[in-house]
């Protein structure tokens, strides 16, 4: 019996869900990049970003090319690029909304709660 598509959706944002991830993801949305490069650049361990990247190649999102000794992982679709891009539009309109919401409560002269 297969999964409803629902439940499938649910699983692969799970996969999304890290940090780490979501930046390789957008490192990878550019060019290909060697491990070597993305360990700086995320800035976790080698051996969490291995973890990372492991789970992001079992999810089919990302795909490796080995050269010698190196090993380089790009995108296995440009439409994860384009999620990306999606989710950062989004949040765009979230937090613009917000700002705004926050100039209308100054404005109004009510209190602005502070962070937290």
């Amino acid at each position: 019996m297969s999964k409803p598509l629902y439940q499938l959706k649910a699983e692969f944002f799970k996969t999304l869900g890290h940090p780490a991830r979501i930046r390789v993801l957008e490192l990878l949305s550019g060019r290909e990049h060697a491990v070597a490069e993305m360990v700086r650049q995320v800035g976790v361990e080698p051996a969490n970003l291995s973890q990372q990247l492991a789970v992001l190649r079992r999810a089919g999102l990302v795909t490796t090319r080995k050269e010698g000794g190196t090993v380089y992982y790009s995108l296995t679709s440009p439409h994860v690029a384009e999620l990306l891009d999606v989710a950062r539009r989004i949040l765009s309109a979230v937090l613009s909304g917000q700002v705004e919401l926050l100039e209308d409560l100054r404005t109004a002269g009510q209190p602005v709660p502070r962070g937290g």
